[in-house]
């Protein structure tokens, strides 16, 4: 299936660069593995819990830090996809032109708090670091998967810079 197929109607408004869409497509894949460990990880603490009587140690631990790393990978994804969720009940009847700038304008503010997430978990990462930061039950060290969520974040924002370029375009024609 072609490229231009497989993204919704909303993103095909806007043309991203093959190479970024590939790079998120590789993250969002690596979000997706890691959202397959976390569940095969799931079934294995509930059957041992239901056989045995216990779960594996620390299984809670283990799941709010790697959905915190899911979410990060799938965001960049998502974005390139047109795949947020869009109010357009009071924007159905607006031209194009009008609707890009709308979306111009959300992808700005979405940039900065792509930039605000990236930044503060910089410093996050810093600091769990330097404390060495661990979870309660496994003792394992926080900073490592926080880590991960960086790179996913500097791609969010650089495909929202993407499309709202796109959009900006879109609302000139």
């Amino acid at each position: 299936m072609a490229e231009a197929e497989q993204l919704s109607e909303h993103a095909q408004d806007v043309e991203l660069p093959g190479w970024l869409l590939t790079i998120c497509r590789w993250v969002a894949t690596f979000g997706g593995l890691v959202l397959m460990a976390v569940m095969l990880m799931t079934v294995a603490s509930v059957t041992r819990r239901g056989v045995f009587g216990a779960p594996i140690p620390g299984d809670y631990e283990i799941v709010e830090m790697a959905s915190a790393v899911v979410i990060a990978c799938f965001l960049p994804w998502c974005q390139a996809t047109g795949g947020n969720v869009l109010v357009d009940f009071f924007t159905m009847k607006a031209g194009p032109r009008v609707n890009h700038m709308l979306e111009a304008f959300g992808d700005l503010i979405y940039l900065l708090i792509g930039a605000l997430l990236l930044w503060r978990m910089w410093f996050g990462v810093s600091e769990f670091r330097g404390y060495g930061e661990q979870s309660m039950v496994l003792g394992i060290p926080i900073w490592p998967s926080a880590a991960v969520m960086l790179p996913a974040f500097a791609l969010l924002i650089v495909t929202t810079f993407f499309t709202m370029m796109g959009h900006l375009k879109g609302a000139r024609q």
